[in-house]
Parts: C-alpha cells; sequence; structure tokens
C-alpha cells in the first residue's frame, strides 16, 4: 500500500498547489470535553467515536486532501500501556478510514513526542524511547495509515530513532518540527543543523507545526527550502504552551499568512492548534479561485 505515496507530493506539483492538511482535532475537542492528562483528547476515540468521525468530515468538506488520525497521545508513553496505547491507535485509524470513505484521502498516522510537546528535559530512557515510537508507528502502519506524521517534535534523540526506524523498514513518513523564536529545537540545534541530519534519512517532507506563523518567517526569509516541506501553523490564543485552546486568529489572517510563503513552494499546508474547518475552507477557496483566474 505505501508505494503509491512514495512520490506524494509529485502528484501537488502536477495539481499545482500545495496538498492540504487537515486542522486542529484535539482542540476542537477540548473545546467541549474533559481533557485527560495523559492522553489529552485521544480517549475520545472510544468514548465519543461520533464526534472524532464528525470532525474528519467536516475538514474533507472543507477541502482538506489529507485528514490526521487522532492519535496524539495514543503512544505507549502517554497511554502508560501497550494494550491501551494500541486498543485507541486502531480505533482512531478505524474512524479515520471510516471518514475518508471511497474518496481519495490520504490518512496521516499521527505520532507526537515521547513526552510533553514542549518539554526541555527528558525522563525517559533511550530504551523507552525506541519502544514508545517503535511500536507507536508499527500500531499506525498495521492499522493501514498511508504516511507517519511525526509531530511537534523537537528533541534530536527521538528525531533520530524515528528516522532510522522509518528509513530501515522503508515506511513513508514526515518529520514536523518544532522550534522556538532562536529557530533552535527543544534540544538545542539549529534548524539549519537539524535539517540536513534529517533529509539523510530520506523522509516524504519536512514539517513545521504548532509555531506562530510570525516565527516560521524568521526562519522563511533566511533560507531557500530546496526540499519538500510543510507548515501547519498554531492559530490559539496567548502562548502555544497554552492548556486552554481557543481561537485566536482568524481563517482570513491565517490565510494572509499562507500566501506570504507560497513562493518556496511548499508541498503541503494545513493548520495546528485553535483551528477549525474554516481555516482549512479559506485555503482551499483560495487555490481554486487562482486555478478559475
Amino acid at each position: 500500500m505505501f508505494n503509491l505515496y512514495f512520490n506524494l507530493f509529485s502528484f501537488a506539483r502536477k495539481i499545482g498547489r500545495p496538498l492540504i492538511l487537515d486542522g486542529a482535532m484535539g482542540s476542537l475537542l477540548q473545546s467541549k470535553y474533559k481533557t485527560d492528562d495523559s492522553l489529552w483528547m485521544s480517549y475520545l476515540n472510544s468514548e465519543k467515536p461520533e464526534t472524532v468521525l464528525r470532525i474528519h468530515q467536516r475538514y474533507i468538506k472543507a477541502g482538506a486532501d489529507i485528514i490526521t488520525s487522532n492519535t496524539f497521545r495514543t503512544n505507549p508513553a502517554a497511554a502508560q500501556s501497550l494494550k491501551l496505547s494500541k486498543s485507541l491507535t486502531v480505533q482512531a485509524c478505524k474512524i479515520a478510514k471510516e471518514a475518508a470513505g471511497k474518496e481519495s484521502i490520504i490518512i496521516a498516522g499521527s505520532n507526537p513526542p515521547a513526552e510533553d510537546c514542549y518539554q526541555n528535559f527528558r525522563t525517559l530512557s533511550k530504551e523507552k524511547f525506541q519502544v514508545n515510537h517503535h511500536k507507536h508507528i508499527d500500531y499506525l502502519v498495521n492499522n493501514e495509515v498511508h504516511f507517519i506524521l511525526n509531530e511537534t517534535q523537537s528533541h534530536l534523540d527521538e528525531i533520530e530513532i524515528i528516522c532510522r526506524y522509518c528509513s530501515t523498514n522503508k515506511i513513508p513518513y514526515i518529520i514536523s518540527l518544532y522550534f522556538t523564536d532562536n529557530l533552535k529545537i527543544l534540544s538545542g540545534e539549529k534548524l539549519n543543523e537539524i535539517i540536513p541530519f534529517i533529509l539523510k534519512y530520506a523522509p516524504l517532507a519536512i514539517g513545521f507545526n504548532c509555531i506562530r506563523p510570525e516565527t516560521f518567517l524568521k526562519f522563511y526569509t533566511k533560507n531557500k527550502l530546496g526540499f519538500n516541506w510543510g507548515v501547519y501553523f498554531n492559530c490559539g490564543t496567548g502562548s502555544v504552551t497554552d492548556e486552554n485552546i481557543k481561537c485566536g486568529i482568524s481563517p482570513g489572517e491565517y490565510l494572509s499568512f499562507i500566501k506570504l510563503i507560497l513562493k518556496k513552494k511548499p508541498s503541503f499546508i494545513g493548520a495546528c492548534c485553535g483551528s477549525n474547518p474554516n481555516h482549512i475552507r479559506a485555503i482551499k477557496n483560495f487555490f481554486d479561485e487562482r486555478n478559475l483566474s
């Protein structure tokens, strides 16, 4: 099943626009349901599957080419149980496949950092990091996602574990990086150091997510980006680390930022925390109107 997607972004070039990734899932669920300290909103895969399904369907209707499984924090380290991790991951993939139906929708399997996204210090051993990522990626692959979207990654040790595992096992994947205003990931490496390291392992693309558009523009203006790349920015109010996530960037404002980065030809564009299907619809409508002009 994977061979079709090794040329995923050749298709983007063929249709003359970036592929459109969906927007936030967790922050939309968070607006209606309580947050689990470990699982965040992924526990709703079993408790409210119809709600997760409807959100996927809304993103597809808004124009998303790619939907993301609700597996952010179904990983073993977060679930604190291999059995629970597998169960919630299986359910999330089942929901995503049901939402896609017979349409040509690509399913990205979300694989988050083993620990909290914005955590500078580490508590797990290298062995536990390996078990966490190897098992979670396997659960996603075995449940037929089209590629692994390793989101908000910001520590070199985890990035290397993921890259080696996916590359060795010929699993299509994207590494999507979180970085700070000083253009470094949380383990201290500069983006210009970490990107060449990742590219050696032949990912489908390198992404950048859960950062402010202004933060990405600091990097964008100084670099050529001569590889497959994509973005999905944080749309929340306040700090990106705020636990109570509300929309702080309107769809129109978000589209204005997207227009600023099109010159360097991103392979995919979506939206992150605080976004909703209206952000994705604004992007899709823009590309549709541009193709008609």
